[in-house]
């Protein structure tokens, strides 16, 4: 019999996944220690693993998935050749139809670059920052940067500087941080930069001190002193999303909570572990979270079913914890679609938003 582990090994499926399958019906384990829990499978059912890999990479709904593996050892498949066919022919259409609809965005696109080019990317600007602040605004939205390759616009941290206000964004789709810090000296107009998370980290390494660093930006090249030391380097091409338009949000319900003791209800408590749900390849695990009549935040059992209920990333949940750097913090939890906001209480400039992910029934 093989293990759970050489299972995700053989199949492709990751142990999450196999959980998961095993919980749903999909894909049980042959027989389940009763001492352990430690699942064991069938040498055979190694075959079916793979097929549900397959037909999970290729995007076919569970409950299609349910019917194919049902019939795939009958000596009739008629039933399985017609649910591959309607499938395929569900991701043509849908390929039509997202080609279409991409064939206009990219007009509409190139109708929008042929027209006239903000100023903000190509401003020049100096002045200077405590630079306890700006080392602690970095460490704040550090955790939230873009690793993607296809979008290397999010692989950096933006600098938007207006005012006696400079705030650092950072987002890889699935979430953002936003951390902000005093300026001294800046009386041009509002200018943003992409730093490069190399740049960035160079950045970070100089801020030791107490003393105030001195940023410049002239045009796309960016560059910070401190004392007789500096770090400078080219921005980032590419448009960076336009934060303000995404950290609006509407009014949630509010719950402070102590970080050490909601960080050990994550680490220790229930979790749902992913099927459909991805991030570079592999499944991850949910954390369910619910605000008590109380104001307490509850981390729900896997099989808990409520309305208010928000899921999210467990282990992005964690890392936006350990960047807001405070022992109280505030969440901020609206409609299950609503982006899960953590706050700090005592700087309403430093925040970080999740994405919830829809749980599946």
């Amino acid at each position: 019999m093989h293990s759970i582990g050489e299972m995700s090994r053989d199949s492709g499926l990751g142990v999450s996944a196999l959980r998961f399958y095993d919980r749903a019906g999909v894909l049980v384990p042959a027989w389940v220690d009763p001492v352990s829990g430690y699942r064991w499978y069938e040498p055979e059912q190694l075959e079916e693993a793979r097929l549900l890999a397959r037909l999970r990479r290729a995007g076919m709904p569970l409950a299609d998935i349910r019917l194919v593996l049902a019939g795939w050892g009958g000596a009739d498949m008629e039933l399985v050749r017609g649910l591959l066919q309607a499938h395929l022919r569900r991701l043509e259409l849908g390929l039509s139809d997202a080609r279409s609809e991409f064939s206009t965005l990219r007009a509409l696109l190139d109708h929008r670059e042929t027209a006239s080019m903000t100023s903000l990317h190509t401003a020049t600007a100096r002045f200077s920052v405590p630079a306890p602040e700006l080392a602690a605004a970095l460490d704040a939205v550090r955790f939230a940067a873009g690793t993607d390759a296809e979008l290397p616009m999010l692989g950096g941290i933006l600098f938007d500087i207006e005012g006696e206000l400079l705030r650092l964004v950072a987002t890889d789709r699935y979430r953002m941080a936003v951390a902000g810090a005093r300026t001294t000296g800046h009386g041009e107009p509002r200018t943003q930069v992409v730093v490069p998370l190399p740049l960035a980290d160079a950045m970070r390494a100089l801020l030791t001190g107490h003393e105030p660093a001195g940023l410049i930006v002239d045009g796309d090249r960016v560059t910070l002193e401190t004392g007789d030391r500096q770090a400078a380097g080219q921005s980032l091409g590419g448009e960076f999303p336009d934060y303000r338009r995404l950290v609006h949000l509407p009014a949630g319900r509010r719950a402070r909570v102590e970080t050490a003791a909601f960080r050990q209800a994550l680490e220790t408590g229930p979790v749902r572990e992913g099927e459909t749900r991805e991030q570079d390849g592999e499944p991850y695990d949910l954390s369910v979270l619910r605000v008590a009549e109380d104001g307490t935040v509850i981390v729900c059992d896997d099989g808990a079913d409520d309305q208010n209920n928000v899921a999210v990333n467990r282990e992005f949940l964690l890392h936006a914890l350990t960047a807001a750097a405070r022992h109280e913090l505030i969440l901020e939890v609206g409609a299950p679609t609503a982006p899960l906001a953590i706050r700090r209480p005592d700087d309403e400039h430093a925040f970080s938003l999740l994405m919830p992910v829809r749980l599946e029934g």
